[in-house]
């Protein structure tokens, strides 16, 4: 379940392992409290230095079962660790449901949340910057207010659920990690992925993508939705090397 991704990125960035947990979908089918608690040890298992949570972290509503609060989430996700510090952004699924209560829950339970926020941590070269972007898809994603602190000539590492804000991301996102497709959960031979929930189709479905000077990397995931069912698109811990 870990996968190993290995990233071409500028010096800033570089020697630096990255597990990035995306879609968890708690609640859905095969994904309740102990399927986490095995995310997490394997992710911990991996020894990055740093742990990113991607969002959609909910998959069912309140009033469906096997509904999974935003606090017991948290309580699962909180023995996540690395050395470098675990951080998050909230997807469409936390959003809708009550995005302030999953960002309290995450920051009682040891997480760091940045919505359209940056946090500078110390990486190997030197200070990095870590932009938190919130979910486009949910229409929250602020990415002026986001960089407003990161300076011009930085290159920074940006994380964000929807891939969608990457066109309109300048260059100072270096990398920018998301996840949200759940790589279409189907990939069926020449039909190729079958549902995308993004406006640029198969673009940005999955795995490394090079546009304009900077990169995207998108993980493919953990849980569903809409569809039970997951077809040459096995769920994923990605683990990044960053070179």
């Amino acid at each position: 379940m870990v996968v190993p991704h290995v990233v071409a990125v500028p010096l800033p960035l570089s020697d630096l392992r990255i597990a990035v947990i995306a879609d968890l979908h708690a609640g859905a089918r095969f994904v309740d409290s102990d399927k986490i608690r095995r995310v997490v040890a394997l992710a911990n298992a991996a020894a990055p230095d740093l742990i990113l949570l991607a969002g959609d972290y909910t998959g069912r509503r309140p009033d469906q079962p096997r509904y999974m609060t935003p606090e017991a989430i948290a309580r699962a996700l909180s023995p996540l660790h690395a050395r470098l510090g675990v951080f998050a952004v909230l997807g469409n699924h936390d959003e809708w449901q009550d995005g302030p209560r999953f960002a309290a829950a995450l920051r009682a339970a040891g997480i760091a949340v940045l919505e359209n926020d940056t946090r500078r941590i110390e990486a190997p070269h030197g200070p990095l910057f870590l932009v938190g972007i919130g979910d486009a898809a949910s229409g929250h994603a602020d990415p002026s207010r986001a960089l407003a602190h990161v300076p011009k000539d930085a290159q920074a590492l940006c994380f964000t659920h929807s891939p969608d804000t990457f066109p309109v991301l300048p260059r100072t996102c270096a990398l920018t990690i998301a996840g949200h497709t759940h790589g279409g959960q189907v990939a069926l031979p020449f039909l190729g992925r079958l549902i995308v929930p993004s406006r640029y189709g198969q673009r940005y479905a999955a795995g490394i993508v090079r546009e304009n000077g900077h990169v995207l990397f998108v993980s493919t995931g953990i849980g569903t939705s809409i569809l039970t069912v997951r077809f040459r698109v096995p769920p994923e811990i990605s683990l990044l090397e960053l070179r």
